[in-house]
């Protein structure tokens, strides 16, 4: 099948040395990514991938399974077998950069497997990634859990003890604490009860208004279609369309047939 046309694609010839004024976007971009292919061992999963995200702003990243939305979090990360193109965040270029010095860029990286430990608390499982170096300051316990005031109550309770959407919270706010101003969230509402989406929702609007940048992975196109600025969609490992949240109902039909929503 072939895949819809990028919208707003760019006309340069790959090859074509970046302008002055692309080079100024990717410096001044929260997340800058150009031509990014990615793979698995020989397996190639990414194949030219192409989005940004400015400072202060929510992007959601939309796609069926195996679209490639979760390996462009864990390329921006390290955690692919190989890379080529560019990724840069905050004006930094990473392809090439050993991954344990990619978070202290300023980027937080909340995984769908979330990673509690069951012989930790909650708050020990909180307290367990370092505190970062990036001149943004991180949130304070109150200010994290006055997001998430269910975690102050089980702050004693064993980290597997808690409930699927209590442990999803966890694994975001531990993040929040770092220091982090890049925040890459795979799937935070999947399989999560409706009251539990709803105060991710709100949390994920708070850290916007505070200067956070995100860029969320999302199948719940409910949940995103409040909170992201932009949101572009992924097929077969390439980008096919980006769209501004003020376009979100002319592109009903189109989002219909890659989304299935």
């Amino acid at each position: 099948m072939t895949a819809p046309e990028v919208l707003h694609a760019p006309s340069a010839s790959a090859h074509a040395p970046a302008s002055d004024a692309a080079l100024e976007g990717a410096a001044s971009a929260a997340l800058h990514i150009d031509k990014l292919h990615a793979w698995y061992g020989e397996s190639h999963v990414l194949h030219g991938v192409n989005l940004h995200v400015q400072p202060g702003e929510t992007v959601c990243l939309l796609g069926r399974n195996g679209a490639g939305r979760t390996t462009t979090l864990r390329a921006i990360m390290g955690l692919t077998s190989a890379r080529t193109g560019s990724i840069r965040v905050f004006g930094h270029e990473v392809i090439g950069v050993p991954r344990h010095r990619v978070a202290p860029l300023g980027v937080g990286y909340c995984p769908e497997e979330r990673g509690i430990f069951a012989s930790l608390s909650a708050h020990e499982n909180f307290l367990l990634p370092p505190e970062l170096k990036t001149g943004f300051p991180g949130l304070s316990e109150d200010e994290i859990y006055a997001l998430f005031p269910n975690l102050r109550e089980r702050a004693k309770s064993p980290g597997t003890r808690l409930s699927g959407g209590e442990q999803q919270m966890l694994a975001v706010a531990r993040i929040l604490r770092t220091g982090a101003r890049l925040l890459l969230l795979d799937e935070i509402s999947e399989g999560l009860a409706p009251v539990i989406v709803q105060a991710l929702g709100l949390a994920m609007n708070t850290l916007k208004s505070k200067g956070f940048s995100i860029l969320l992975v999302e199948q719940n196109f409910r949940f995103s279609a409040n909170l992201a600025d932009r949101f572009y969609v992924m097929e077969g490992g390439q980008i096919v369309l980006e769209i501004a949240r003020a376009d979100l109902e002319k592109n009903r039909a189109t989002l219909k047939g890659l989304l299935g929503i």
